[in-house]
């Protein structure tokens, strides 16, 4: 694959291991993902998903926390990450031959990076419709994406973007934020709340919302991890 330059760099023997992390995030009801400001020459003004080479001493997730901490100044302590793929076309980095295993992390609402990181967090809506990231990275957020997008289908994933204790009304957010539609909010309480292990009473109820109305009942994750009907999308 040709980098994003358009440079072609010799193939050489040595090949280094990467991480690049796809950081979801649901932020004012949109979903968001967390970019930087590459740090390889000749890609002055473009983005990227935050990346650092594996050293000797850490795995895999190490080196992800590590990308996230180095690069943006995040923290996820309650992050769900998982690996992705991996990815090895041998022109993807115009510096070196890199080959990245990514990842796909998700994340309740985290606050925008601290000052001094070239790093923010952008509606993943304007990043696809807009101009390609540098390297490979479009193609590891849409791989990214359809993974997170899938999941909400047929496991819990959903409980990792919201903060506990929650509503059925900030769960429901989140599926509309990944899938991108809206979903009907009776219909969609009727299949969390019959769906064994999703989901479980905190006790309590939440404030009443700008608008009023009847408050609304608090829950935690269950202890399912497939769901079972799935959640399908519409």
């Amino acid at each position: 694959m040709t980098a994003r330059t358009g440079v072609r760099t010799p193939a050489v023997s040595a090949c280094t291991v990467a991480v690049d992390v796809v950081l979801l995030t649901v932020r004012d009801g949109r979903l968001n993902l967390l970019l930087v400001e590459p740090d390889t020459p000749g890609l002055a003004g473009w983005w990227s998903l935050p990346g650092r080479r594996v050293r000797g001493d850490e795995d895999l997730h190490d080196t992800a926390h590590r990308a996230l901490w180095e690069l943006a100044g995040v923290t996820t302590p309650r992050a769900h990450l998982e690996q992705l793929r991996a990815y090895g076309e041998v022109f993807r980095d115009p510096g070196a031959r890199v080959v990245s295993v990514a990842h796909l992390a998700v994340t309740p609402t985290v606050g925008d990076p601290p000052h001094g990181h070239s790093a923010r967090f952008v509606d993943v809506d304007d990043v696809v419709s807009g101009p390609c990231l540098a390297y490979d990275h479009d193609r590891i957020l849409a791989d990214a994406l359809e993974r997170a997008r899938s999941k909400l289908e047929y496991t819990s994933l959903a409980t990792a973007f919201v903060t506990e204790p929650f509503t059925l009304g900030e769960l429901r957010g989140v599926y509309e934020a990944v899938w991108g539609t809206p979903l009907d909010a009776a219909n969609f309480r009727r299949k969390v709340v019959s769906t064994p292990g999703f989901v479980v009473e905190a006790g309590g109820l939440a404030p009443p919302g700008p608008g009023g109305g009847r408050p609304a009942r608090r829950y935690r994750r269950g202890d399912a991890h497939h769901l079972r009907p799935a959640m399908l999308r519409p």
